[in-house]
């Protein structure tokens, strides 16, 4: 029986990842919280490597189950599946995606997956401007680009909450006041 849990933040540039992640660790006891960038080769060799860092990292996150400690994710295998079907690879991850899905359905952990999107499309353009924003070589990223990308994520989102019973998918809007966010993440994740 899951005594721990994982929560996975996906959503495009802007929408707010790096501030739900860190309010989230320092306020959920015992939290582990893992920033990934994924592989930046985009070529079909990429897909190797992607898929291998993947899976290792399914590996590691099956030996941490019962141990009482949560693993925090900003970003996984589900922003790789997202670049892909967004044309930025020169190849399909959906294969390896929905193996690596199903295997992360299977571990034995309370299982949160988390899409934050903002509603106001054009607020992209403002978060995107802010100093110090990581930019991933092979993705020039705008404001258009953030809108597709979170598009991808909703749609995404919806697969995962239809085939995979274990998983708790949330979509949280994240324009409106932090506090109120605050207040639905411990309303979801019950701390």
């Amino acid at each position: 029986m899951a005594n721990s849990k994982i929560i996975v933040v996906e959503g495009a540039q802007g929408a707010g990842k790096t501030t739900i992640t860190d309010y989230l660790r320092y306020s959920i006891k015992h939290t582990n919280l893992y920033r990934l960038s994924g592989i930046s080769d985009s070529t079909k060799t990429g897909l190797e490597k992607s898929k291998k860092m993947y899976e290792d990292l399914l590996e590691y996150i099956e030996k941490m189950e019962n141990l009482n400690i949560n693993l925090l994710f900003d970003r996984t295998f589900f922003t790789e599946e997202n670049y892909c079907r967004l044309g930025f690879k020169e190849y399909s991850f959906s294969e390896v995606y929905n193996k690596l899905l199903k295997k992360f359905n299977e571990l034995d952990f309370e299982i949160y997956y988390i899409t934050l999107y903002l509603e106001d499309e054009n607020l992209f353009e403002e978060r995107l401007k802010r100093d110090g924003k990581v930019e991933p070589a092979y993705a020039k990223f705008s404001s258009q680009s953030s809108i597709n990308q979170q598009r991808v994520y909703l749609q995404m989102a919806e697969e995962i909450k239809e085939k995979y019973k274990n998983i708790h998918v949330y979509n949280i809007e994240n324009s409106k006041p932090l506090e109120e966010t605050k207040t639905q993440l411990k309303e979801i994740l019950n701390f």
